[in-house]
Protein backbone atom coordinates (compact mmCIF):
# COMPACT_ATOMS: atom_id res chain seq x y z
CA UNK A 1 0.00 0.00 0.00
CA UNK A 2 1.18 3.52 -0.73
CA UNK A 3 2.38 5.61 2.19
CA UNK A 4 0.36 8.51 3.57
CA UNK A 5 2.71 11.04 1.96
CA UNK A 6 2.21 9.46 -1.47
CA UNK A 7 -1.56 9.41 -1.03
CA UNK A 8 -1.58 13.04 0.07
CA UNK A 9 0.57 14.07 -2.89
CA UNK A 10 -1.67 12.19 -5.32
CA UNK A 11 -4.82 13.81 -3.93
CA UNK A 12 -3.18 17.24 -3.87
CA UNK A 13 -2.09 16.93 -7.53
CA UNK A 14 -5.57 15.76 -8.52
CA UNK A 15 -7.14 18.69 -6.65
CA UNK A 16 -4.97 21.21 -8.49
CA UNK A 17 -5.38 19.43 -11.83
CA UNK A 18 -9.18 19.33 -11.73
CA UNK A 19 -9.27 23.02 -10.79
CA UNK A 20 -7.07 23.90 -13.75
CA UNK A 21 -8.78 21.56 -16.21
CA UNK A 22 -12.31 22.83 -15.76
CA UNK A 23 -11.05 26.43 -15.82
CA UNK A 24 -9.14 25.99 -19.10
CA UNK A 25 -12.00 24.08 -20.72
CA UNK A 26 -14.51 26.76 -19.79
CA UNK A 27 -12.07 29.46 -20.91
CA UNK A 28 -11.75 27.75 -24.32
CA UNK A 29 -15.55 27.56 -24.68
CA UNK A 30 -16.70 30.88 -23.20
CA UNK A 31 -13.62 33.07 -22.68
CA UNK A 32 -11.40 34.12 -19.80
CA UNK A 33 -13.90 36.46 -18.13
CA UNK A 34 -16.57 33.75 -17.96
CA UNK A 35 -14.06 31.26 -16.51
CA UNK A 36 -13.03 33.82 -13.87
CA UNK A 37 -16.68 34.49 -12.98
CA UNK A 38 -17.40 30.80 -12.47
CA UNK A 39 -14.14 30.31 -10.54
CA UNK A 40 -15.13 33.17 -8.25
CA UNK A 41 -18.51 31.52 -7.65
CA UNK A 42 -16.81 28.21 -6.85
CA UNK A 43 -14.57 29.95 -4.31
CA UNK A 44 -17.60 31.57 -2.69
CA UNK A 45 -18.78 28.05 -1.78
CA UNK A 46 -15.64 25.90 -1.35
CA UNK A 47 -14.32 27.79 1.71
CA UNK A 48 -17.62 27.18 3.51
CA UNK A 49 -17.17 23.44 3.02
CA UNK A 50 -13.50 23.60 4.01
CA UNK A 51 -14.11 25.77 7.08
CA UNK A 52 -16.86 23.52 8.40
CA UNK A 53 -14.75 20.39 7.90
CA UNK A 54 -11.71 22.05 9.52
CA UNK A 55 -13.85 23.00 12.55
CA UNK A 56 -15.03 19.41 12.82
CA UNK A 57 -11.56 17.88 12.47
CA UNK A 58 -9.98 20.31 14.94
CA UNK A 59 -12.93 20.38 17.37
CA UNK A 60 -13.25 24.17 17.17
CA UNK A 61 -16.59 25.78 18.02
CA UNK A 62 -15.40 29.36 18.58
CA UNK A 63 -15.77 32.48 16.49
CA UNK A 64 -12.48 34.28 17.05
CA UNK A 65 -9.80 35.36 14.63
CA UNK A 66 -7.49 32.83 16.34
CA UNK A 67 -10.00 30.03 15.66
CA UNK A 68 -10.25 31.19 12.05
CA UNK A 69 -6.51 31.14 11.36
CA UNK A 70 -6.10 27.81 13.14
CA UNK A 71 -8.69 26.22 10.82
CA UNK A 72 -7.42 28.04 7.73
CA UNK A 73 -3.93 26.77 8.55
CA UNK A 74 -5.21 23.19 8.21
CA UNK A 75 -6.43 23.96 4.69
CA UNK A 76 -3.18 25.70 3.76
CA UNK A 77 -1.14 22.76 5.06
CA UNK A 78 -3.26 20.29 3.10
CA UNK A 79 -2.65 22.28 -0.09
CA UNK A 80 1.11 22.54 0.52
CA UNK A 81 1.52 26.24 1.36
CA UNK A 82 4.43 27.54 3.41
CA UNK A 83 2.99 30.04 5.88
CA UNK A 84 2.96 31.35 9.41
CA UNK A 85 0.15 32.43 11.69
CA UNK A 86 0.29 35.64 13.67
CA UNK A 87 -2.05 36.95 16.32
CA UNK A 88 -1.50 40.26 18.08
CA UNK A 89 -4.74 40.33 20.07
CA UNK A 90 -8.09 38.50 20.19
CA UNK A 91 -9.51 40.74 17.43
CA UNK A 92 -6.56 40.57 15.01
CA UNK A 93 -4.81 37.67 13.30
CA UNK A 94 -2.80 37.20 10.14
CA UNK A 95 -1.71 34.44 7.82
CA UNK A 96 1.50 35.15 5.94
CA UNK A 97 2.13 32.84 2.97
CA UNK A 98 5.66 32.67 1.57
CA UNK A 99 5.14 29.74 -0.82
CA UNK A 100 1.88 29.24 -2.69
CA UNK A 101 1.24 26.07 -4.68
CA UNK A 102 -1.43 27.87 -6.73
CA UNK A 103 1.22 30.37 -7.84
CA UNK A 104 3.51 27.45 -8.68
CA UNK A 105 0.76 26.00 -10.91
CA UNK A 106 0.45 29.34 -12.73
CA UNK A 107 4.23 29.44 -13.22
CA UNK A 108 4.34 25.87 -14.55
CA UNK A 109 1.53 26.66 -16.99
CA UNK A 110 3.14 29.93 -18.14
CA UNK A 111 0.10 31.87 -16.91
CA UNK A 112 1.52 34.17 -14.22
CA UNK A 113 -0.07 37.12 -16.02
CA UNK A 114 -3.38 35.92 -14.51
CA UNK A 115 -1.95 36.08 -10.98
CA UNK A 116 -2.96 39.63 -10.03
CA UNK A 117 -6.57 39.10 -11.12
CA UNK A 118 -6.72 35.74 -9.34
CA UNK A 119 -5.37 37.33 -6.15
CA UNK A 120 -7.90 40.17 -6.34
CA UNK A 121 -10.90 38.07 -7.27
CA UNK A 122 -10.30 34.55 -6.01
CA UNK A 123 -7.92 34.77 -3.05
CA UNK A 124 -9.69 37.83 -1.63
CA UNK A 125 -13.09 36.15 -2.04
CA UNK A 126 -11.85 32.98 -0.40
CA UNK A 127 -10.48 34.88 2.61
CA UNK A 128 -13.71 36.87 2.96
CA UNK A 129 -15.79 33.68 3.00
CA UNK A 130 -13.55 32.13 5.66
CA UNK A 131 -14.00 35.33 7.72
CA UNK A 132 -17.80 35.16 7.38
CA UNK A 133 -17.80 31.52 8.45
CA UNK A 134 -16.09 32.50 11.71
CA UNK A 135 -18.02 35.71 12.38
CA UNK A 136 -20.30 35.30 15.38
CA UNK A 137 -24.02 35.40 14.69
CA UNK A 138 -25.30 38.78 15.82
CA UNK A 139 -21.81 39.89 16.85
CA UNK A 140 -19.17 41.99 15.17
CA UNK A 141 -18.12 40.46 11.86
CA UNK A 142 -14.59 39.36 11.12
CA UNK A 143 -13.27 41.18 8.06
CA UNK A 144 -10.58 39.84 5.75
CA UNK A 145 -8.08 41.89 3.76
CA UNK A 146 -5.41 40.68 1.37
CA UNK A 147 -2.76 43.29 2.16
CA UNK A 148 0.07 41.93 -0.01
CA UNK A 149 0.26 39.17 -2.59
CA UNK A 150 2.98 37.22 -4.33
CA UNK A 151 0.99 37.59 -7.55
CA UNK A 152 1.33 41.37 -7.20
CA UNK A 153 5.12 41.00 -6.97
CA UNK A 154 5.37 41.00 -3.18
CA UNK A 155 7.54 38.37 -1.50
CA UNK A 156 4.53 37.04 0.41
CA UNK A 157 0.77 37.01 0.64
CA UNK A 158 -0.50 38.60 3.84
CA UNK A 159 -4.09 38.07 4.89
CA UNK A 160 -5.32 40.19 7.79
CA UNK A 161 -8.40 39.16 9.77
CA UNK A 162 -9.91 41.78 12.06
CA UNK A 163 -12.96 41.83 14.25
CA UNK A 164 -13.92 45.42 14.93
CA UNK A 165 -15.63 45.66 18.28
CA UNK A 166 -18.50 48.13 18.65
CA UNK A 167 -17.86 51.31 20.60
Amino acid sequence: MAGDDNLLEMLRRSYFAVDGLWFVMLEEEDGLERAMEVDERVWEIMPKIQARKARELLGIDGHSTADLVRCLALKLSAEGHTYERRSTNPQHAEIVVTKCPWRNVLESAGRTHLGPEIADRICSTEAAVWAREFSPEGGPAIEATLVESICHRADRCRFVFEQRMSD
